[in-house]
């Protein structure tokens, strides 16, 4: 089995290589009106040239995932601002694509929390596509949109679960049919578990993310191991080699907070598991220290007796 290691957004030690700085609606609104746009070019411009620097890190090291920022492009869904954040980068964008394919980089986003499928309000759902037209044009303008996935969570209970994942299924025929292509769910820390994440995954041909550190915090009746199998099934149809989420608990008090590192005790258990299964994994660290964490636990798992560094981003057990 083999494991492929990745982080999320910015990576630390890297000077001044945010690629989410942003801009306010309320700073936007304060600017005289031809000072706009050029000040939302200069923030997008400069968020793209840290993700490149970011790239070239990952390259450096041998990562082979990486998730980027949904912040890329300030205000790029708000409802009254309107901007072409294409077509002036499109050189930007290619630049960026082509060093995700030549070294071989597996790309996601993960939009915020407010991207959901299951509100009765018409609006949310309506905002929900329109934030995840915005993540995929900008994976197609670089040219990865074939590759790249979106992930998100399902949503909210609203009081009656058999009810909201039932309009979650009806909302979610709103979302293009391309898009949803290259759409993901993750089971999550309070509401859904990795039973109901599963079973509207299958339901609706959607590879699923299991998120570890989630599945601890809300546990299922069954054992993980029981749904594993088929969980990686998932990704029988995207040809795309299964994708989890790692971190570990800040504390026992604040269990669903990440911790800065993932602890090497917590996590061995479902790579044991996942062993079993001799399934390849893609694990995506979500730790607060990033790629630091990341490069520590890969240190943690090569000092392992058996387990064999294969490159500075990719372990085999």
């Amino acid at each position: 089995m083999k494991i492929r290691f990745g982080f999320v957004a910015n990576a630390l030690g890297l000077w001044d290589a945010s690629p989410s700085k942003t801009l306010t609606f309320k700073r936007y609104s304060a600017l005289p009106k031809h000072e706009r746009i050029d000040q939302l070019m200069k923030i997008t411009e400069q968020n793209i040239y840290h993700t490149k620097r970011i790239l070239h890190y990952n390259i450096a090291n041998e990562i082979k995932l990486y998730r980027f920022s949904s912040a890329l492009v300030p205000l790029a869904t708000h409802p009254e601002v309107s901007w072409d954040f294409i077509s002036p980068f499109k050189k930007n964008w290619c630049e960026l694509g082509e060093l995700i394919q030549q070294h071989d980089i597996r790309p996601s986003f993960h939009p915020g929390q407010f991207t959901l499928f299951t509100s009765p309000r018409e609006h949310v759902t309506e905002n929900a596509v329109k934030d995840m037209e915005y993540h995929y044009s900008i994976l197609e303008a670089m040219g990865v949109h074939k590759t790249g996935i979106i992930n998100i969570h399902i949503g909210g209970a609203y009081g009656d679960k058999v009810k909201t994942l039932k309009r979650f299924h009806e909302n979610l025929q709103s979302l293009p049919t391309n898009i949803k292509k290259q759409m993901t769910l993750e089971n999550d820390d309070k509401t859904y578990n990795v039973e109901e994440t599963l079973l509207a995954c299958e339901k609706e041909g959607i590879p699923m993310v299991l998120d570890y550190h989630h599945h601890m915090a809300n546990r299922t009746e069954d054992e993980l191991s029981s749904f594993l199998p088929r969980i990686f099934n998932t990704w029988n149809t995207s040809n795309c080699i299964p994708k989890v989420h790692i971190s570990s608990p800040k504390s026992e008090k604040a269990y669903r907070s990440h911790a800065d590192f993932v602890s090497l005790d917590f996590v061995l258990p479902f790579i044991k598991m996942a062993k079993e299964l001799n399934q390849d994994i893609d694990m995506m660290i979500e730790a607060k220290q990033k790629n630091v964490a990341m490069m520590k636990l890969i240190e943690d798992l090569a000092s392992i007796r058996g387990v064999k560094r294969l490159s500075g981003g990719t372990l085999e057990f």
